[in-house]
């Protein structure tokens, strides 16, 4: 990943952060990293326990980055969700969701749009 990419993933982030948390998430953890890969934010909204894929696009011609949680990407979220309750038996009985945070960049201006529920596993 090249610098700009990097740089503006992690912008990405700190502004989905700071809006799901004015939208009522408390946030657990970030950049949660497990043998499986990376879970960019873990958080609560109300009692679920919710993992957020942050994706960022640059740009008004940019594509929809809900367009790359495709079945593989979905796949590794799940492995990874399922990896990180067994390290936090704790929430072991909380329901549990994955939510896709779209981050768009354009200029100054973020605009931001949080996809609840963007897809359900086999559990």
């Amino acid at each position: 990943m090249n610098d700009n990419r990097k740089a503006l993933g992690s912008q990405a982030e700190q502004v989905a952060e700071q809006y799901l948390l004015r939208q009522g998430y408390r946030i657990l953890e970030r950049n949660v990293r497990l043998p499986q890969g990376e879970l960019d934010l873990v958080a609560l909204h109300g009692e679920t326990l919710v993992f957020c894929e942050v994706k960022a696009r640059q740009g008004s011609g940019a594509l929809d980055p809900a367009l790359s949680i495709h079945t593989r990407k979905q796949e590794r979220l799940i492995r990874l969700a399922t990896a990180y309750l067994q390290r936090h038996p704790g929430y072991a009985n909380h329901l549990c969701r994955f939510d896709a945070v779209l981050v768009w960049k354009s200029g100054l201006l973020w605009q931001i749009k949080i996809i609840a529920d963007a897809f359900r596993p086999g559990w």
